[in-house]
């Protein structure tokens, strides 16, 4: 049902979904996470509100975050088994379906601005390790020393998930993946999603987040996606595109059609959640998990930080 005021343009962020509850995080760290998703979304929404591009406020937002240690993306990234940062990142424009990502990344401060970088300035759509450093370099895209996206919170989690011996990697799902969507006045839509990926994996292992498609997806047809969770199951569904379709081909709603693709993802074993921003409606969010870290902002002045289900956090 369209709203009877539509929102001229609206923006939705989201830093990750997993196992956290209300009962092991307390006020102050529930604070803290707000106010890191309250500043995103206020850098994404002061392009929107002065006419700015979709794809701006998509990238605003997300390096916020990505500069927030308390994310699973930039600085605070989780390591890989051997003890290294590897970080990836996706961004898409809806007006024309251009796209860059990068996977792989060591010393790119904000994988997100390379990615838009290989969508505008170069003749490719995805680039890994050295050859996307080498690109950054090209551009005069900033890189830093490795150490500055170690945090001792990070390590303390690897350290324990290898102690216990249970698993290949993250077996707590807890997924701390950034993300965007956001519809601008012009009805143009975009989304970009930046990642550390799993605590512990191994073998340059790629999920979903840098992957056009499956966990990052935008077509002004339809919306814009950034999609956080079990990257396996999020590739095998092509979570973020079936969104669109669903919601183009069938005419679902934005929340009816992200209902049902994180509904398959969970019958697949998958876990996880997505943000879709749509034209004339607010944006829309969909999980399985018990909490998602999440806020909204539109022009008829809808404005929420969340992190758990349930009317209240």
């Amino acid at each position: 049902m369209t709203p009877a005021n539509p929102p001229h343009w609206s923006l939705a962020v989201h830093g990750g979904a997993g196992t956290m509850a209300r009962a092991g995080m307390g006020e102050a760290q529930r604070a803290e996470h707000k106010a890191a998703l309250g500043s995103a979304l206020d850098a994404g929404a002061t392009i929107l509100s002065a006419g700015g591009s979709a794809l701006d406020a998509v990238e605003a937002a997300v390096r916020v975050l990505e500069d927030d240690s308390r994310f699973n993306a930039g600085r605070g990234a989780v390591f890989t088994y051997h003890g290294t940062n590897e970080l990836d990142a996706a961004i898409m424009d809806g007006r024309t379906r251009a796209a860059g990502a990068a996977t792989g990344l060591t010393r790119v401060r904000n994988p997100i601005t390379l990615a838009r970088a290989i969508m505008e300035q170069g003749p490719h759509v995805f680039l890994s390790g050295g050859g996307a450093e080498e690109f950054a370099r090209e551009r005069l895209i900033e890189t830093v020393d490795p150490a500055w996206f170690a945090t001792p919170e990070r390590w303390r989690q690897l350290e324990e998930l290898k102690a216990r011996g249970d698993g290949w990697f993250d077996a707590g799902l807890k997924y701390g993946t950034v993300g965007a969507v956001a519809v601008d006045a012009g009805g143009h839509v975009a989304a970009a999603t930046s990642t550390g990926g799993l605590t512990a994996k191994r073998w340059g292992r790629i999920g979903d987040s840098p992957l056009i498609g499956a966990g990052t997806y935008a077509d002004d047809r339809a919306c814009a996606v950034s999609a956080t969770g079990t990257g396996e199951v999020f590739i095998r569904v092509g979570a973020a595109h079936e969104i669109g379709a669903r919601m183009r081909l069938l005419g679902e709603s934005a929340q009816a059609a992200a209902d049902a693709v994180i509904a398959e993802v969970g019958t697949l074993g998958g876990h996880g959640g997505v943000i879709v921003a749509a034209p004339g409606a607010s944006p829309a969010f969909a999980f399985n998990t018990p909490g998602m870290y999440r806020g909204r902002a539109d022009s008829a002045g809808l404005c929420e930080v969340r992190i758990f289900d349930g009317a209240t956090d």
